[in-house]
């Protein structure tokens, strides 16, 4: 058959897939069907290459990982029932669940899923590490994990992952999407066909996919999960996700009801939806409801730091007294009110985010608007009033322009130019990887719930990514260090603090505001809860009449 024919037969078959699911009985269209859009396409999902919003989304909604974050970022048992830590910190002893089955499949006998064990999160978790399969997720064990025998499935239920030294995060790490359990049958099956053909354990299973259409999970008839009832997850008989492109088709089809929420309410109409204050304007209001939740997030702009390179030897940027003059050169809270209608948190304590729970504003002080000091900054180092000082070139993303104009405009007053320059993503990544930005604009989302994560950006044996300041102070390393094996909590925040407090006096990134989930959400969708890593749940959403 001719390419085509085929796409003409798949076609048929995608909407015919579609038109079952939703005749199944939210509204008397859809069926209780939860629909989204995803503006940038869902590349895989297989969970090897989770690395991004979009696809690890659509991953939680098919698969389970050992552990799970809750609403308020507590590490919660999913397929491990429970867990123990040796007294070295090395060991982790999980106890897995024994109903759980994976989704039907034809590589199972007879095409009937089996059920999940230890042996099969063996196999998951050295996937990830298994080079020819090159998983973007490799890292997360890497360097971290027991060279010899890193994973061990004691017996059907009893998982074992073992160390090389202690990394107390490790925890949070094996809750993200990387770490989903797959079946060895279904992955051989397919081989590198599995990105389009998943089989899980999680709440929703594939029924089609026309990459540049549309997405169609329905719910999994045997998922293990029951709430306080007994009544079994999920609630809804499915989700469709479309692929469409335009921001502005977007909302004029959740305008129509045809979406049942928005992720992130874009630049170009956030003025007519929400007054500067961050609220809902009145016109809009009993209509849409507006969802908002501290996200474990911060936006930023960065210096490179290392003296070493000519471009940061040459500059004045290598003097902290300068840094820090960026620093309190600019409002951050007018910024947020102006330009980003209130959607986030003036970053003037740390780097670390402050959603998350070792955030102290009182025991990490950062910057904020004092353009005296500024100048008093600029003075000691030899450039009174700016005088003296070349134009800084400031790499952004389109996204971003309207921001970094704001910060070059402010800046000027106190005799620093500015001078932005908007490159395309790609081009911004490259040129922080490769240490030849100066200074740019950058952001840190948590790849999983722990403050380590934002503090490893700085640790001076990381490469870039993830140090892209090529920052290095062995004070901080050593903190950094030391966090890593601290079993109690609230000493290791405490480390946290002291370590982000040394790093955010040498002013090795100007923090510009901790971010915020926002949602634009229809009313008649219940149970709909934010988290601060913006990890979509769906599992007890309802959508009322």
């Amino acid at each position: 058959m001719s390419k085509a024919g085929k796409k003409i037969v798949f076609g048929l078959w995608f909407f015919y897939s579609v038109m079952v699911l939703c005749s199944c009985s939210h509204h008397s269209d859809d069926k209780n069907i939860f629909r989204y859009n995803e503006q940038s396409g869902i590349a895989t999902l297989d969970p090897a290459f989770a690395k991004n919003q979009s696809i690890m989304w659509a991953v939680h909604q098919i698969y389970n990982t050992l552990v799970q974050i809750d609403n308020n970022l507590n590490l919660v048992p999913s397929l491990a029932k429970s867990w123990d830590i040796s007294a070295d910190n090395l060991v982790f002893t999980f106890h897995l669940r024994n109903d759980v089955y994976f989704q039907d499949n034809e590589a199972f006998p007879g095409g009937k899923g089996r059920k999940m064990t230890a042996a099969d999160v063996v196999y998951s978790f050295s996937r990830i590490l298994d080079k020819s399969i090159a998983s973007s997720g490799a890292w997360i064990f890497n360097g971290r994990v027991d060279t010899t025998e890193p994973f061990k499935a004691v017996d059907d239920t009893t998982f074992q992952l073992k160390l090389l030294k202690p990394f107390q995060p490790i925890l949070g790490v094996m809750s993200m999407q990387y770490c989903s359990v797959v079946p060895k049958e279904v992955v051989e099956k397919y081989g590198k066909d599995f990105r389009r053909h998943p089989c899980g354990t999680g709440p929703f299973e594939m029924v089609a996919w026309e990459e540049d259409q549309a997405m169609v999970l329905k719910k999994n008839p045997r998922y293990f999960e029951k709430d306080s009832d007994g009544v079994r997850l999920p609630y809804l008989n499915g989700i469709k996700i479309n692929f469409l492109q335009n921001k502005a088709t977007e909302f004029l089809e959740f305008q129509q009801k045809r979406l049942d929420f928005i992720n992130e309410i874009d630049p170009s109409f956030k003025d007519e939806v929400l007054t500067k204050s961050g609220q809902l304007r009145s016109d809009w209001k009993g209509k849409i409801n507006l969802v908002t939740h501290p996200a474990l997030t911060i936006e930023y702009l960065g210096f490179l730091c290392d003296s070493s390179l000519p471009l940061v030897r040459n500059s004045p940027l290598k003097d902290v007294r300068i840094r820090k003059a960026f620093n309190y050169g600019f409002n951050r809270k007018k910024m947020i009110l102006y330009i980003r209608n209130s959607m986030g948190t003036a970053a003037e304590s740390g780097f670390i985010p402050a959603a998350f729970p070792s955030f102290d504003s009182g025991a990490v002080k950062g910057y904020e608007y004092n353009p005296q000091k500024a100048l008093q900054l600029l003075k000691e180092a030899g450039f009174p009033n700016g005088r003296g000082l070349p134009e800084f070139k400031l790499l952004t993303v389109p996204l971003y322009a309207d921001i970094a104009s704001y910060i070059a405009n402010e800046l000027l007053q106190i005799g620093i130019t500015i001078n932005v320059e908007v490159v395309q993503k790609s081009l911004l990544l490259e040129q922080t990887a490769k240490s030849e930005a100066l200074f740019f604009r950058g952001s840190w989302i948590a790849d999983y719930p722990d403050a380590e994560n934002f503090l490893s950006v700085f640790y001076s044996k990381n490469p870039a990514p993830p140090n892209y300041t090529r920052y290095n102070n062995p004070a901080f390393d050593k903190l950094y260090e030391k966090s890593l094996s601290e079993k109690n909590d609230s000493t290791r925040y405490k480390i946290y603090q002291q370590a982000d407090q040394i790093m955010i006096k040498d002013a090795p990134v100007v923090p510009l505001w901790y971010d915020m989930v926002i949602w634009l959400v229809q009313p008649y969708v219940k149970n709909f809860v934010p988290n601060g890593l913006n990890l979509l749940e769906l599992r007890k959403v309802k959508l009322e009449n």
